[in-house]
């Protein structure tokens, strides 16, 4: 059997190549294994966002659950981390989130936390997988079945959590952009009650209209709103836009400019440094973090410790050296103070709390991240076999060769989608385009050769 999980679990087409069968399957595989050797009574939590095909997936889910004997506890549409907290705060032998993240509408996913509340580790995820083609799985019958019923208020945990710290947002007024996902009841009504006056954007249970042209991955709207809203002369306002599960948060300051997740991780982590909160003195974050946010760090006596694309991989460095701050460029921010994965909710939390504290304006609190030109191409492509060819490798060398000490080249197989990604940094924005350019047209030509018959 091929390799289903990627790096934030399994993604496909949903009901062409995430069917319902094969959800019936993972069902009863993840249910048998991360019950192994433990109490089959414990439940396993199941959450998802809004996507249309979410409740045909849940059912799914479901009825594998249960039909290994296993019970399940419905917590309905939440934020993927609210999921990880309820997890582990309840003591369920694991919990599970339907959710593409910020995929296009008719993608779906499917992926898991163990009962600490922490994403599988790759040789758990492949025990499940073993485990799909298995003819030896359970079949209880009688009153063994599984039974499958709606969480009763178990959502308080993940409340809670938010509250920690009862940060005092008054006077703050926040553009909320939940993008149509999982965050739509939730943000807007945590920072409400926090004292933060709230202004919703796409704050609707709509899942045909997740993350389109809103939202996280695109973030013009909010732009808009908030430039608007400080039309008026108090320029005040600032905003927040959530991806599909809300698994992280990216910013707009109230000049209209965009807030990345190197920017919040500096804020954050400058403020936790200066509490002696940050453990070593140390921010993880990927390959993709800019040049500029290093340095700011740097000033400020704090290291950046980079690792592969991928939330899982800052994760499992964090929880290797003990470090409590974490993220990547796009937003996802992970805190172990509060989560045990990225928390869109929670990191707007604790930023709007930042700003109403030291009473600053966003745009000054991350004036010091100079950001270097940064250009990203998306080449679509079914693997990263081509990145082997030697005319691809002649190219990205000569790219590189280009750029010299100035600049940086990273070529990647997106984990998440059928895209190789091609991003160039550096001080030159036309030489970082140029050269971007030129080794996706590479790229390109490469694979529709390879095609050829």
């Amino acid at each position: 059997m091929s390799r289903l999980f990627g790096t934030d679990g399994v993604r496909g087409v949903a009901n062409s190549e995430l069917t319902p069968e094969l959800a019936f399957r993972m069902g009863r595989a993840a249910a048998t294994v991360l019950h192994e050797g433990g109490d089959r009574e414990r439940p396993i939590i199941i959450g998802r966002d809004t996507r249309v095909s979410g409740s045909m997936l849940e059912a799914a889910i479901v009825a594998g659950v249960t039909s290994v004997g296993s019970d399940a506890l419905l917590v309905g549409v939440v934020p993927t981390p609210a999921v990880a907290c309820v997890t582990r705060c309840t003591g369920a032998a694991a919990g599970v989130v339907i959710s593409a993240s910020h995929n296009p509408v008719p993608d779906n996913g499917i992926k898991f936390f163990a009962s600490d509340g922490f994403k599988l580790s790759d040789e758990v995820e492949r025990q499940i997988e073993a485990a799909m083609d298995s003819p030896n799985l359970p079949r209880p019958i009688g009153t063994a079945v599984g039974v499958a019923r709606p969480a009763q208020n178990l959502a308080r945990h993940y409340y809670q959590e938010l509250y920690a710290g009862e940060p005092d947002l008054g006077g703050l007024t926040v553009i909320v952009d939940a993008g149509f996902g999982a965050a739509y009841a939730i943000a807007p009504y945590v920072l409400r009650k926090l004292g933060a006056n709230v202004v919703e954007l796409n704050c609707e249970n709509d899942g045909s209209r997740i993350n389109v042209e809103c939202g996280a991955t695109d973030l013009q709207q909010l732009q808009a709103a908030v430039l608007g809203s400080n039309s008026s002369g108090n320029g005040r306002a600032v905003g927040v836009a959530f991806d599909g599960d809300a698994d992280r948060a990216l910013f707009v300051d109230e000049t209209g400019k965009i807030a990345s997740g190197d920017h919040v991780l500096f804020a954050i982590g400058c403020a936790m440094h200066a509490r002696y909160e940050l453990a070593g003195d140390t921010i993880v974050a990927t390959v993709m973090s800019n040049i500029g946010f290093e340095r700011a760090l740097r000033n400020h006596g704090i290291a950046l410790i980079r690792t592969a694309v991928g939330d899982r991989f800052v994760l499992e460095r964090m929880r290797k050296d003990g470090y409590t701050l974490g993220g990547e460029q796009s937003g996802h921010l992970i805190d172990f103070r509060y989560n045990t994965t990225g928390d869109g909710p929670r990191t707007a939390v604790t930023l709007l709390g930042i700003l109403a504290t030291t009473q600053t304006r966003l745009s000054e609190l991350v004036a010091e991240v100079q950001v270097a030109p940064q250009v990203l191409v998306n080449v679509r492509s079914s693997g990263d076999g081509v990145l082997a060819s030697q005319s691809v490798r002649d190219a990205i060398a000569a790219g590189e060769a280009d750029l010299g000490t100035s600049g940086r080249l990273l070529i990647r197989a997106s984990g998440t989608e059928p895209l190789i990604r091609v991003m160039a940094e550096g001080e030159d924005r036309a030489l970082i385009e140029s050269v971007a350019s030129r080794v996706a047209s590479r790229i390109e030509q490469e694979i529709v050769r390879l095609a050829s018959p």
